[in-house]
């Protein structure tokens, strides 16, 4: 689905880039799945940089140990859809990269199991082409610029400050870090991890489950379930999965 360019303005009165995939057709009211440090800043730049009024916060029942979160209701994920229906509600699932992305992807699988559409956040302080197809549950930090006839798929993080090449397929569940450079033709496998500083060349495909380490200089293709670091950078003799302590099975 692609991101047609439309200005709107913002809470505070400045000009918001309003996509297919922050309006969602549920309206304006959402609801953050988490309960830390990513939620917290889903909840600052949703609340200040888009056209979303964030109403309650989800997490599953086993670490909920409050009623409120940000002075905002805290409801069992188990139970979300009885508080806040999908059908007059957006969800959007703000957790960390851990296990690989694993986590990310069960909790946005589930939400969507539950009949919500999955908002995405894109920042005003963005340069996004308006032919660029972005997904759902994607976070678009400030400072990136993503180029014509890119695609981010589904679950995508894009800290701040990377570039994303004319061309490049970002696969579902992948987190990017900040100051990526991701050229041209690219591709980023499924539940990868690209770490601060890295730069990848054109035409490359970043296989999936990689973990790209800060600073690393991917100047050829890479192999599955790899740890890639240095310059060039090369895969390390451990895998990824169990570098990042991905559950088996």
């Amino acid at each position: 689905m692609s991101k047609e360019g439309l200005v709107t303005t913002g809470p505070n009165g400045q000009s918001v880039l309003k996509t297919d995939r922050m309006a969602g057709s549920a309206g304006d009211q959402l609801i953050i799945v988490g309960g830390g440090e990513t939620a917290t800043l889903a909840y600052e730049y949703f609340t200040h940089d888009s056209p979303y009024q964030v109403v309650g916060f989800a997490i599953e029942s086993q670490y909920r140990e409050t009623d409120s979160f940000l002075g905002l209701p805290l409801v069992d994920l188990e139970t979300l859809e009885e508080h806040f229906p999908p059908g007059t509600h957006d969800a959007h699932v703000a957790v960390s990269a851990s296990q690989l992305n694993r986590n990310r992807a069960r909790l946005f699988n589930e939400v969507k199991g539950k009949g919500y559409h999955c908002a995405s956040y894109v920042s005003s302080a963005s340069f996004v082409w308006h032919n660029a197809k972005i997904g759902e549950n994607v976070f678009i930090f400030e400072d990136n610029t993503i180029q014509p006839f890119s695609d981010i798929g589904d679950n995508v993080v894009l800290w701040s400050g990377n570039h994303i090449g004319h061309r490049t397929v970002v696969k579902p569940h992948c987190f990017i870090t900040s100051h990526v450079v991701v050229s041209g033709f690219c591709t980023v496998g499924e539940y990868s991890y690209i770490g601060v500083n890295a730069s990848i060349g054109d035409e490359i495909t970043i296989a999936e489950d990689n973990f790209i380490a800060m600073a690393a200089v991917i100047a050829k293709s890479t192999e599955p379930d790899k740890v890639y670091k240095g310059n060039p950078a090369e895969a390390s003799k451990i895998s990824a999965k169990r570098f990042c302590r991905v559950p088996k099975g």
